[in-house]
């Protein structure tokens, strides 16, 4: 088995320019509250127009399903239909686009419209590290994987977002114990482990998300 540290070093070449072009993206969110996504050449979709707010939404929408989902409930919602749309409304456009747990994910969008303006003062935070405990303590349904997806792609660059995808990476590179439960503890784990992956190739941990997702998955999305 190729060791992690030159299978991303073996990846780099190819994906570069769209890694940078994601972090691009992300980072105009936190300074401008928009951004407009681009996901070619990995998805046949047009490019979208998204806000912090509908960024919140996207990752509530990721979980226990798949970025790629995601992104297509986003583009069809839109900024103001996560707003503006009733409860039934989100419903049946996500469950049409045939989530597993649409009504759930239409709750927590509706719920989460009282926190816009909380969501809109944490992507002023300087430290991803800090932001993500206030995160997981004031918004319903986020843990610490919703709340680091979430705080990556508004550009903050210090979290690591352990998904299904991330972690079998490090089990299988034997940086980590393989684990059934990704506990906060095993969690941290981890983060620990990418950082130090981090700092052997002078990555940011947003940077190598990308990577390992492309290695895993042979995409760049977010």
């Amino acid at each position: 088995m190729i060791p992690a540290k030159e299978e991303i070093e073996n990846v780099k070449p190819k994906v570069e320019k769209y890694v940078k072009e994601r972090i691009s993206q992300f980072k105009n969110l936190k300074e401008k509250n928009l951004t407009t996504f681009s996901f070619y050449p990995f998805l046949d979709i047009q490019p979208y127009q998204a806000d912090i707010f509908s960024e919140a939404c996207f990752c509530i929408l990721t979980a226990n399903s798949s970025a790629t989902l995601g992104i297509k409930i986003q583009k069809e919602i839109g900024i103001e239909g996560f707003k503006k749309y009733t409860l039934d409304e989100l419903y049946q456009i996500i469950k049409g686009m045939g989530h597993r747990f649409a009504y759930q994910r239409a709750e927590r969008i509706v719920k989460l419209r009282e926190k816009e303006d909380f969501l809109l003062q944490i992507a002023k935070e300087k430290s991803g590290k800090e932001a993500r405990e206030k995160l997981v303590k004031e918004i319903y349904g986020y843990g610490y994987k919703e709340a680091s997806h979430f705080l990556r792609n508004i550009g903050f660059e210090d979290v690591a977002i352990i998904d299904r995808h991330i972690s079998r990476f490090l089990f299988e590179k034997g940086l980590v114990k393989p684990r059934k439960t990704i506990t906060k503890k095993v969690y941290l784990e981890c983060e620990e482990a990418l950082e130090k992956i981090c700092k052997e190739l002078g990555l940011t941990q947003g940077e190598l998300d990308l990577y390992i997702f492309y290695i895993k998955t042979g995409k760049v999305l977010k």
